[in-house]
């Protein structure tokens, strides 16, 4: 394990998941060496003073940038990305989603369509429930507020929702040792979704639970719970097509960030109990959804 630098008191310390602390300054590789809570405040993730959790990063890069730069930097990460089973136990979980808002007198004109709304969209909303695994028993949910600085374009969507999860991931007491993110990962034009980004970003095992497909075919699977087969792109396989819930649409499940499909496959499962969608995904949007629901309350 690399040691951390902080140059508040000029030590070295191992650090294994996450310590609270008001001054850290991480040397990090990857494109910038910059201390993860001096980013986030001038991204204007968290206020000067607030408290966050010191992260082991894999990776960090700007995120206020153009599409074109965006292109690269998720070319550069891709080299970073491990397709393998590399974790250790898995004793904790998380499920993330993020929604967008629009703040301001325009926020309140009741004619304006989702698209609109969501390229318009100057707010992000994050939100973290976690897990003791594989009981599922909830250990906390957390949720954090930021200012989008990348515009709405498909493809690129991590650009928009990755700060606002740091910051939500940083109000945590410890750090999931394998997170569900509600999107795409290896199934992605430039197999860098959401879940494969943050597992980079964050140097953790990811998985992708998405309910629709962005990218990719796959045959017809079985009516049963478990069914799955490959979602391919050309010969490439990218994903599955992953059946539940007996008798209802599947989800599709890709790789995050350092583990197999199949492993992805059978720890999805794991923390199905019912209903279509994943439990910590489905309990971190319906949080989400209740943030966003009062956040307009209360505007």
């Amino acid at each position: 394990m690399k040691p951390f630098l902080c140059q508040a008191c000029k030590n070295n310390f191992h650090i294994s998941g996450l310590v609270r602390t008001t001054h850290e300054t991480l040397v990090m590789s990857g494109f910038t060496k910059q201390t993860l809570k001096t980013r986030m405040m001038q991204d204007g993730i968290i206020r000067r003073g607030e408290a966050v959790l010191a992260m082991r990063l894999g990776m960090t890069h700007k995120w206020d940038i153009g599409i074109a730069e965006a292109r690269k930097i998720q070319e550069k990460l891709r080299e970073k990305w491990v397709g393998g089973d590399r974790f250790e136990g898995i004793r904790t979980v998380a499920g993330l989603d993020a929604a967008f808002v629009l703040t301001g007198s325009q926020g309140f004109e009741a004619s304006r369509n989702r698209w609109t709304a969501l390229r318009e969209a100057n707010r992000a909303i994050a939100a973290v429930v976690l897990y003791k695994y594989p009981e599922m028993q909830e250990l906390q949910r957390a949720h954090a507020e930021v200012r989008l600085q990348f515009p709405y374009v498909p493809g690129f969507l991590s650009f928009r929702e990755i700060p606002a999860l740091l910051a939500a991931l940083g109000k945590l007491h410890q750090m999931p040792d394998l997170m569900f993110c509600d999107g795409q990962g290896y199934a992605h034009p430039r197999r860098m979704g959401l879940a494969t980004h943050l597992g980079i970003v964050l140097d953790r095992p990811t998985i992708g639970c998405a309910k629709s497909i962005l990218i990719g075919k796959h045959e017809p699977l079985g009516n049963e719970k478990g069914e799955w087969t490959p979602m391919l792109d050309g010969e490439q396989r990218i994903g599955a097509a992953l059946r539940t819930r007996t008798g209802v649409k599947p989800m599709y499940i890709s790789q995050g960030h350092r583990i197999s499909l199949e492993t992805a496959l059978r720890l999805t499962l794991s923390v199905c109990n019912g209903p279509r969608i994943p439990r910590p995904t489905r309990d971190a949007d319906r949080y989400v959804s209740e943030l966003k629901a009062g956040w307009r309350s209360e505007k």
